[in-house]
């Protein structure tokens, strides 16, 4: 058999190829992204992949395929789930034609998210299965089984890994694929079972709690569940990641591992317990083993030991451990290492030629209260330009700034989202503002691409997720179609052009829409020489600084009469955007030609 190195996310790709998916849909989503790239890139020629609009539409489409008979594959990051979950509930009644497991990829620890939420609960919120890998193998077995699962019991199941499965790679011994050519069946005409109005999906309802039943009756023998009976001093009941790390703090603890860890296999569980003196839950984030446990009579420690926060990595878990009673200090495997001092901070900021700088550097200038939203201009919020003052959730910013006029805000405000963003939650927002008689401006930053998670495709582009030409769909048109009068369209890379247009649209008495529109550096490739500071010219004002561009130094040289330091251009980090040069007040910055740039 053979064998490969691959992420959890390479892993569940290979696993939906071994596994006979025929469609798989997204949004990406650090840390689930690379799922349908790889889908896309490895097995797209069996498997049609596709970056959705938004979460939603990703399952809902899904859905139709699966209704068609084809096994389906849904990926999301966690908070993707709050999108798709209206759409999750109708296919619990619904059911479906063939397989469909979704994945949500979790971020304990908040590396690329604005909050720590724990999706095991959709599980018993949607009554539906729940797998947990805990590393690659386990990533990429698990999609086959989930879809055995799935059709065996009529529903989606959810499988959840978390940053450390998506990202770490393993050993993973390679299956063959489940591919067998067949011919479609009609569309299913099951009104009772696929309409989901109410005199129809009532009658449904009974069927989804008599599934749950025989799920949980099937928990006691699923192959992904698993005891290790060893010291039965202690025993440790855990899922995921948080087994690896169970194993490497408690090596010889009595282990209950759980791989399907919804329904919960409620008879085994309690037998463990009785063969053990003392039984611990490890989890990361909510008590949601734990509570179920305790549901079960069992008495059980869990987050009395171990916080609700953050990841629980193994030397955290080990330090609980001992403050706990579970571990003496010397039986610690693996003591915490001493933080390394002395390394530098450094605030996050935008690449060198990012289209979004000149937006923000006008804004910091204006003074206005703006509405965020989730995507690299995200950035905006932190020095040099502070000028973003709320965040939170995917196309949130608009209603935000339609809240801020209905509330009879003194000074107007100010919206910023991306062009992906725009397609995935935007559209609905700014018909609200429009409909409504709403005051604002909205800035739909266009940078064709959807760059902070990776540079993925949207309606917005010119290709699609396996590199085919797609049809561009026009944000100007978009826009005027949802009734937004007051639209202006510049160019990012243009300062005065971005500062005339936001003061045109900032004028206007309703709902205006300000297209700053300029390609991602890491799309276009359009580098160029490195511009250059005359130090003979340089007064040292710092204008360029508050650019925020990584590129811009200070110089070794300063000023004869101030003695504050000159301005220089890192030729390595330059890629010629000619923003400094039209933030100069003096004209010391120049194109490597020493011409006007036109750009």
């Amino acid at each position: 058999m053979d064998k490969t190195l691959l992420s959890g996310n390479e892993a569940i790709a290979r696993g939906a190829f071994e596994a006979g998916v025929e469609v798989a849909t997204g949004y990406p989503g650090t840390p689930s992204s690379e799922i349908l790239e790889t889908v896309a890139a490895k097995y797209g020629n069996d498997i049609y992949a596709e970056w959705s609009t938004n979460e939603k539409v990703a399952l809902d489409a899904a859905a139709g395929a699966s209704y068609a008979g084809r096994r389906t594959l849904v990926t999301t990051k966690q908070v993707g789930m709050n999108v798709l979950a209206d759409s999750l509930m109708y296919l619990v009644y619904t059911g479906l034609e063939a397989g469909m497991v979704v994945v949500t990829a979790d971020d304990p620890g908040m590396f690329s998210s604005q909050n720590e939420q724990d999706n095991r609960w959709y599980a018993r919120l949607a009554k539906i299965p729940l797998l947990e890998p805990a590393d690659s193998q386990e990533a990429k077995d698990f999609v086959v089984l989930g879809m055995e699962i799935s059709e065996r019991f009529d529903t989606p199941v959810l499988l959840r890994t978390t940053m450390r499965i998506s990202h770490s790679k393993s050993l993973v011994s390679l299956g063959n694929p489940r591919r067998t050519e067949k011919d479609l069946q009609p569309f299913p005409r099951n009104q009772r079972k696929y309409v989901c109005t109410a005199m129809w999906a009532k009658l449904r309802h009974p069927v989804v709690e008599k599934r749950l039943q025989e799920m949980a009756r099937y928990a006691e023998e699923c192959p992904a569940n698993r005891r290790e009976l060893s010291d039965r001093s202690l025993g440790i009941v855990t899922s995921g990641i948080s087994y690896a790390y169970v194993r490497e703090v408690f090596p010889e603890a009595s282990v209950f591992k759980l791989g399907m860890s919804y329904p919960l296999p409620a008879r085994a569980l309690r037998d463990f317990a009785e063969e053990v003196e003392r039984l611990v839950v490890v989890e990361e984030l909510d008590p949601f083993l734990e509570e179920q446990l305790r549901g079960l009579g069992l008495a059980v420690v869990g987050k009395e030991l171990f916080p609700p926060c953050g990841e629980l990595l193994p030397d955290d878990l080990a330090q609980f451990a001992v403050q706990g009673g579970l571990l003496d200090e010397g039986d610690v495997p693996h003591p915490q290492a001493p933080v390394p001092i002395g390394l530098p901070s450094r605030i996050p900021v935008f690449c060198p030629g990012c289209p979004h700088r000149s937006t923000y550097y006008h804004l910091n200038r204006m003074k206005m209260p703006v509405a965020g939203d989730i995507g690299c201009y995200n950035l905006g919020c932190l020095p040099p330009f502070n000028a973003q003052h709320t965040m939170g959730c995917m196309g949130a910013s608009i209603g935000v700034l339609h809240g801020m006029s209905i509330a009879g805000t003194p000074e107007k405000g100010v919206a910023t989202i991306g062009d992906s963003t725009f397609f995935h939650s935007g559209l609905p927002p700014l018909a609200n503002m429009v409909h409504n008689h709403s005051r604002g401006v909205v800035i739909l930053m266009d940078n064709a691409t959807t760059a902070m998670t990776g540079h993925q495709d949207h309606p917005g582009t010119e290709w699609s997720l396996h590199g085919r030409e797609a049809k561009r769909v026009e944000l100007e048109p978009v826009v005027r179609a949802l009734g937004v009068d007051k639209v202006r369209t510049v160019n990012a890379f243009n300062m005065d052009e971005v500062k005339d247009g936001l003061e045109d649209c900032l004028a206007y008495d309703g709902p205006a829409v300000l297209i700053t529109r300029g390609p991602c550096i890491h799309v276009s490739k359009d580098i160029r020489a490195s511009y250059w500071v005359d130090e003979e010219a340089c007064i040292a004002c710092g204008a360029c600084f508050k650019l925020g561009c990584p590129a811009i130094v200070k110089a070794e040289v300063s000023h004869s009469k101030t003695g504050r330091s000159l301005s220089s251009i890192d030729p390595t980090l330059c890629v010629g955007c000619d923003m400094c040069r039209q933030v100069c007040p003096v004209g010391a910055i120049h194109a490597p030609d020493s011409e006007e740039d036109d750009r």
